[in-house]
């Protein structure tokens, strides 16, 4: 399952219906979009062919905004660094004849030959599947399908699905060497890397998996080719009865019914166009925590109990409670955060056709995905709930002006692991990569809640906070969803207020937050004593009255820049930071504290980037400790629990 942050309806039992008032708190939302329109900022620049930007589109777009964009050609490839095209030449398939005799067929005519044959029940269907995968013939049982349109389903509409929807999903499967004819990279670990597609041809990707055509994909072998990429065909989706399956699959459906040619009228295809872009980042250009000297009051908080982040976060960059392996079990049996919005924005799926897993300082942005369903409940209470009309305008590149930051977070058998420092450090310097940007006009905010609660055993009083660090430090404003639960909200927004009125800096949080694992035996509730500490420290800081001025001044400046967008760039506002950070350095040697450590078992010195002005500050570095690699290394979809079961769970992942 995903890194969910949602409760579940039933147990939302703190509602604000029970409290007077309303259900937000700090900041009005018109602050949060800078008194400007929601899509009137700019989140990443336009579509541009370039080394590491494939787009798979004849680019400038010539066609009309009613025609959907002309596929690119390229060179057919056949290797590990590019989708292994079920139409492909090189994609073939052993036969066993009735008499034993085994011989080696061109995959895609056994798919042809199978998929344009009379398909009327869901046994048939599952025939016609596994006829191009007979390894599979004794696993594969497509309990879901033989359910919903056996029983789940009037007689009417399952004919409908049959007589009318699965051609028109079959036909366009099989347009796919027309539609995709340039190879598709796949977004591999430790390279930036982004793949910009037509919704034609997504529709066209997912209309095979859908048919689980995709070669190699099915694979529980660890050490397979794909062992490290989530699962694409949709044969383990069709496997299960629970209803919340079924219902994801009504989602799909739905999706097709929308997207896919009729036979005499093409007019529903959509004509827009997507972006995947995967971010890495090397541990180096990350923050360091312990001199960012940017106050935390600065960054405008909008923290509410209603609404979700998908309806109410419109304009800002919305936060997908990731899995490492995209998706999570949208294609099983999960169904929070992540694997909702997958299955009511169905282009969000095809990441899992290209995008290795997520390691550390990795994350993957997708843009212009639109939204085709409505839903209820959550969890085991989800259901479809209808046709969404996707209203979002589009970016000059054709894209929905919807951008969605996949960041994964890690899963917590034992909740008290989560204050480690490293722990924390890594989930800081995630967050960071997946809102880090480098435009040079005022950023738009993050829409965001409890990331990496619920499922993964993380506190969303801590996880609140490190994101808040995250958004001052890259300028962004945050509005936070608790889901309902009104005390988490009036609890975040007194402790912002506190460091508002305390001015609270970045680096005094993480100060006192690293050492919180030491104490919370005795102390466990985590705000109690960050206010006990934070004053502490507050009145224990020497007094060093050159900067103190200075600073207030700097946030007086950037207090500016959250609030109407201007930009600070000149070199006064650079001598200041320096001044800043030469008065912290000060202070940090009165207090006995130390200015170098070993980063990655050497001993260095670089430059930090104080988040305003991107001058260089000189800085101690962190150390990556064991621990942190060792669990990230056991992390996988449903999270750790002994190294048995980590190994069962990529393998179940892989099939």
């Amino acid at each position: 399952m995903s890194g969910d942050g949602e409760e579940s309806q039933s147990d939302m039992s703190k509602e604000d219906s029970e409290t007077a008032g309303p259900s937000w708190r700090g900041c009005s939302i018109d602050e949060i979009y800078r008194n400007l329109s929601p899509f009137e900022l700019d989140h990443v620049g336009p579509v541009k062919p370039s080394e590491n930007h494939t787009v798979l589109y004849h680019y400038p777009i010539k066609e009309g905004d009613n025609v959907a964009p002309k596929p690119i050609k390229g060179h057919p490839k056949w290797d590990a660094h590019h989708v292994r095209l079920p139409c492909s030449e090189k994609s073939q398939y052993p036969v066993v004849a009735d008499d034993g005799s085994s011989t080696i067929e061109n995959r895609w005519e056994m798919i042809e030959k199978a998929l344009l044959r009379p398909i009327n029940t869901s046994q048939e269907l599952q025939a016609a599947i596994l006829s191009y995968n007979t390894k599979y013939k004794d696993q594969w049982e497509f309990r879901a399908l033989h359910k919903l349109f056996g029983e789940e389903l009037d007689e009417t509409e399952a004919e409908t699905f049959f007589e009318e929807l699965l051609p028109r999903i079959i036909r366009l499967a099989l347009r796919l060497p027309e539609l995709v004819q340039a190879p598709i990279p796949l977004l591999k670990q430790g390279k930036c890397q982004a793949i910009s597609l037509s919704q034609e041809q997504v529709s066209c990707l997912l209309a095979n998996a859908f048919l689980c055509t995709f070669p190699r994909r099915n694979t529980m072998k660890k050490k397979s080719e794909y062992s490290t990429f989530p699962s694409i065909n949709f044969n383990r989706l069709f496997q299960s009865t629970e209803t919340k399956v079924m219902e994801k699959i009504k989602c799909i459906c739905h999706y097709f019914r929308r997207v896919c040619p009729k036979e005499q009228d093409h007019s529903n295809v959509p004509t827009g166009c997507v972006t995947f872009e995967r971010r890495f980042m090397h541990h180096s250009e990350m923050p360091n925590w312990s001199e960012c000297s940017m106050p935390l009051g600065v960054t405008p908080l909008h923290i509410t109990s209603d609404g979700t982040i998908e309806d109410q976060g419109f304009g800002l960059l919305q936060v997908d409670f990731a899995n490492k392996y995209l998706g999570g079990g949208v294609l099983g049996s999960g169904c929070v955060q992540e694997e909702i919005r997958f299955v009511i924005c169905p282009e969000l799926l095809i990441s899992k056709l290209f995008t290795e897993s997520l390691r550390p300082t990795e994350a993957l942005v997708m843009v212009g995905c639109e939204r085709y369903s409505n839903y209820t409940g959550y969890a085991r209470s989800f259901h479809w709930d209808n046709n969404h009309q996707d209203c979002t305008p589009r970016d000059n590149s054709r894209r929905r002006m919807t951008h969605i930051v996949a960041i994964d977070a890690l899963a917590f058998m034992d909740s008290s692991h989560q204050y480690r420092e490293e722990l924390m450090l890594r989930e800081l310097n995630k967050a960071y990569v997946g809102f880090f940007h480098s435009l040079t006009t005022p950023a738009p905010g993050v829409a965001s809640g409890n990331w990496g609660c619920g499922a993964f055993g993380g506190e969303a009083t801590l996880k609140a906070l490190l994101q808040l660090m995250v958004c001052t430090v890259t300028s962004r404003p945050l509005v936070y969803f608790t889901f309902g639960n009104s005390e988490l909200r009036d609890q975040i927004h007194k402790m912002h207020t506190f460091f508002i009125e305390n001015n609270v800096l970045v680096k005094d949080l993480w100060s006192v937050l690293r050492k919180f694992y030491d104490h919370h035996v005795e102390t466990k509730e985590l705000y109690r004593y960050l206010y006990t500490e934070l004053n502490r420290l507050k009145h224990s800081l020497p007094d060093v009255s050159a900067a103190t001025s200075t600073r207030r001044e700097l946030e007086h400046r950037q207090d500016t820049y959250l609030h109407n967008g201007a930009s600070l760039t000149d070199d006064s506002e650079t001598e200041a930071v320096l001044i800043i950070a030469a008065a912290n350095k000060v202070s940090e040697q009165l207090t006995g504290k130390t200015g170098r450590v070993k980063s990655n078992d050497k001993d260095v010195e670089s430059d930090c980037s104080n988040g305003v002005s991107g001058e260089p500050v000189i800085r101690p570095k962190f150390k990556q400790r064991t621990l942190l690699e060792m669990l990230d290394q056991a992390y996988t979809q449903n999270g750790p629990v002994t190294k048995k079961h980590c190994t069962t769970k990529r393998l179940e992942m892989n099939n």
